[in-house]
């Protein structure tokens, strides 16, 4: 099967702009293949904004996403392989998605998924009892 990550985009991507909205990519900037402006890389990630008013020429294609924008006056082709998206939200509401690993698709190189948490040991943690169910405790 195909990766479900370029439907969802182009789906998020629709959703976002029927709504008003400016769609924003969260682009892991570190892997392969990514031609992004380098200026405007922060901790290995760019935010890219693909409005159709921003952009020129935009494919959401199933393998990349492609378009030509203007960065500080500077004309740009800009491309990012399908894999690199980290995230697609919409700017005003901060509602979209984020992306994983998906099953059966290699990592690529130097891609982590967003928000990777290391798992404490269960020998570390705090209450060394388990319980055989889960519980519910009433919090006010």
């Amino acid at each position: 099967m195909r990766p479900s990550r370029p439907y969802l985009i182009r789906a998020l991507n629709d959703w976002i702009l029927d709504h008003g909205a400016t769609p924003q990519l969260v682009v892991d900037a570190t892997t392969d293949d990514v031609n992004v402006p380098e200026r405007y890389v922060i901790d290995g990630r760019i935010t890219l904004n693909i409005k159709p008013s921003a952009v020129q020429a935009l494919n959401l294609g199933n393998e990349a996403i492609e378009f030509n924008a203007r960065f500080s006056g500077v004309s740009m082709n800009v491309y990012v392989p399908v894999m690199s998206v980290l995230a697609i939200y919409a700017r005003e509401t901060r509602q979209g998605m984020g992306f994983g690993m998906e099953p059966g698709i290699p990592e690529p190189d130097g891609l982590k998924p967003p928000g990777h948490i290391q798992s404490t040991p269960i020998s570390t943690a705090k209450s060394s009892v388990k319980s055989p169910r889960p519980t519910l405790k009433v919090v006010k």
